[in-house]
């Protein structure tokens, strides 16, 4: 499980300009605006739940996700383990009731320090940029949202491909 931003970058080209025009104007949409998303992954089917964030990654939103996927997981019976990194608000006391209540049906084994690339979910993120954001213009955050959520609703129930690409072996 991880968390994201795809972001609504300004563009930069080249292009041939007339000699005679001397400063050509570009106009481009500013770089701050992103949208964030909640993901995570099944890595025995490469079934994925992710949940788009409105407000900002903390220890309500987080709690909430994890509810959610909780809530997702049930039907199957197994237990559920969330490799996850070490983000401030993923040890947060507001959710710590919540996982000593579902110790035994849920589990968050934190990853070490400074170590993204041992997160399967990573190369996830890194497939969907390549997927629906790379070498595209936005022009609106809306833009991005259905690119991204394209491919999302690809994955929701399993995919070989997302299987393979977040093993673990």
């Amino acid at each position: 499980m991880d968390e994201v931003r795809f972001q609504q970058h300004g563009s930069r080209c080249r292009m041939w300009v007339p000699p005679e025009i001397k400063d050509p104007v570009l106009l481009h949409h500013p770089t701050r605006r992103s949208v964030g998303y909640f993901g995570a992954v099944r890595l025995r089917d490469g079934k994925c739940v992710f949940r788009r964030e409105e407000e900002k990654f903390n220890a309500m939103t987080f709690l909430s996700f994890l509810k959610h996927l909780r809530l997702v997981s049930s039907h199957s019976g197994r237990r559920v383990v969330v490799i996850i990194d070490n983000a401030r608000y993923h040890h947060a006391v507001l959710h710590k009731e919540y996982r000593d209540k579902n110790r035994e049906r849920l589990s968050l084994e934190f990853l070490p320090p400074y170590s993204p690339e041992l997160n399967p979910i990573e190369r996830l993120w890194k497939l969907t940029r390549r997927l629906a954001t790379h070498n595209q213009y936005f022009q609106t955050l809306t833009d991005i949202v259905e690119a991204v959520e394209t491919i999302f609703s690809q994955w929701r129930l399993g995919n070989e491909t997302v299987r393979r690409l977040c093993s673990i072996t």
